[in-house]
C-alpha cells in the first residue's frame, strides 16, 4: 500500500507560501486528538498560521503537524494530525488546496476520536478574505 500524499502535499504547498513571502495558514477539523486552544475553535475548526514568524520548532511529519504558537501571549503547544487539516493557503490571495476529512461522528471504530468532540465536523475551509475562496478540493 502507497503511503497517502497528503502530508507530501501540505509540505509543498507550504514551501511555497514560504517561498514567495506569503503567510501559510491551515484550517483544522478539530476532534479529540487535537491538541489546540478550544477557546480559537467556531464550528469545529480552528484557523492557524503556521509561517515561520508565527511558529517556533515546526514539524510538517507524516501523521502529525507540531509546532508552538503564542496566543493572546501565552506560547502553546499544538499537535494537529494531518488526517484532521481541512486545507492549507496563503493568507494573501487564498491559493492553496483543501482536502476531505471525514466527520468525527463518522472515523474509524476504536478511533480515540471516535467518541466525538460536540464541536468538530464540517471540512469547508474558510472563504479568503475579500471572496470566495480559491481551494480546490483534492479526493
Amino acid at each position: 500500500m502507497l503511503p497517502p500524499t497528503k502530508p507530501y502535499l501540505i509540505r509543498a504547498i507550504y514551501e511555497w507560501c514560504t517561498d514567495n513571502g506569503y503567510a501559510p495558514y491551515i484550517s483544522v477539523s478539530v476532534d479529540t486528538r487535537t491538541r489546540a486552544p478550544r477557546a480559537y475553535v467556531e464550528d469545529g475548526l480552528i484557523v492557524l498560521n503556521i509561517g515561520p514568524d508565527a511558529t517556533q520548532g515546526l514539524t510538517l511529519g507524516n501523521d502529525e503537524i507540531c509546532f508552538q504558537a503564542r496566543f493572546n501571549g501565552a506560547v502553546q503547544s499544538l499537535t494537529i494530525p494531518v488526517d484532521r487539516v481541512a486545507a492549507i493557503y496563503a493568507s494573501e490571495n487564498g491559493q492553496g488546496m483543501a482536502f476531505d476529512v471525514a466527520p468525527v461522528d463518522a472515523q474509524q471504530p476504536g478511533d480515540p476520536a471516535a467518541a466525538g468532540d460536540p464541536g468538530g465536523g464540517g471540512s469547508e475551509p474558510p472563504a479568503a478574505p475579500g471572496g470566495r475562496s480559491h481551494l480546490t478540493r483534492v479526493k
